[in-house]
């Protein structure tokens, strides 16, 4: 059986709306991933930024300015740590993006990329 808690990522780089742009951009390189969670204060997930986002400043980063609030996705697709995986795997098949959030009582508690569906499948375990 496959459970939403067992494949998830639970170490999830997440930030503030409040966060400048630019600390998000040295996240995602310095960290090696294509998107970051928005959270609210009280954990709720509020939006996310991906590298799609950021392509908005392609003229020139030098001049990025402003705070993640500006940028990012707010129209998100999450799912429930208790949500059907295999709707979860349907959904990053079928959809444009790479990773969905998990929330428990609305609260950001991981993520599912489509590189932990790979790592699992190819996983002793899987």
């Amino acid at each position: 059986m496959f459970e939403t808690r067992t494949i998830m990522s639970t170490d999830v780089v997440s930030v503030a709306r409040h966060t400048p742009i630019t600390e998000v951009i040295e996240l995602l390189v310095d960290r090696d991933i294509t998107g970051i969670p928005v959270v609210n204060d009280d954990g709720s997930l509020a939006g996310i930024v991906t590298e799609k986002d950021i392509l908005s400043l392609l003229a020139d980063v030098r001049y990025a300015s402003g705070t993640v609030e500006q940028y990012m996705t707010r129209e998100v697709v999450a799912f429930d740590v208790e949500d059907d995986f295999i709707a979860i795997c349907e959904c990053l098949m079928k959809g444009d993006f790479r990773r969905v959030p998990i929330l428990s009582e609305g609260k950001l508690v991981g993520i599912v990329s489509r590189h932990d569906i790979i790592r699992y499948i190819v996983s002793p375990l899987g």
